[in-house]
């Protein structure tokens, strides 16, 4: 009996532990482990950082709720391009389970071009990527 139980709970915790990465994402964040040019939906762009921080432009063609995915902690903002104030962000999650996005923030946009930093980086580049709504 104590066997079965312990063969139970290894099973148990085996459950709980990835063994692949990035293989089920959902449709919206399928892109993540295509290369892109550009920060945009469909595929991530890997940028680099100088100084703990990076910055891009990006350009909304249809409104929505657009978010940005990061593949490490960092403080995401984003700014109408010619703007000095950030917008306000709509919500905030955690990447899907066996992945590696780390958080994905979402912002509701209008079309024109916007201006995203990302600050509190480590290392010399970061992973991001775009969803819409």
């Amino acid at each position: 009996m104590a066997m079965i139980l312990t063969a139970l709970a290894l099973a148990a915790s085996v459950q709980g532990k990835c063994t692949a990465l990035d293989t089920r994402l959902p449709r919206p964040l399928a892109g993540w482990t295509r290369d892109g040019r550009g920060l945009d939906t469909g595929h991530a762009v890997t940028v680099p950082v100088r100084g703990g921080t990076l910055e891009t432009r990006i350009t909304i063609r249809k409104p929505g709720t657009v978010g940005i995915a990061i593949d490490q902690e960092g403080w995401i903002d984003a700014f109408p391009a010619q703007g000095r104030r950030a917008l306000r962000m709509a919500s905030e999650s955690r990447g899907p389970r066996c992945s590696t996005i780390r958080k994905i923030l979402y912002y509701r946009m209008r079309p024109g071009t916007y201006r995203v930093t990302v600050n509190r980086l480590k290392g010399g580049r970061a992973k991001l990527m775009l969803t819409h709504d």
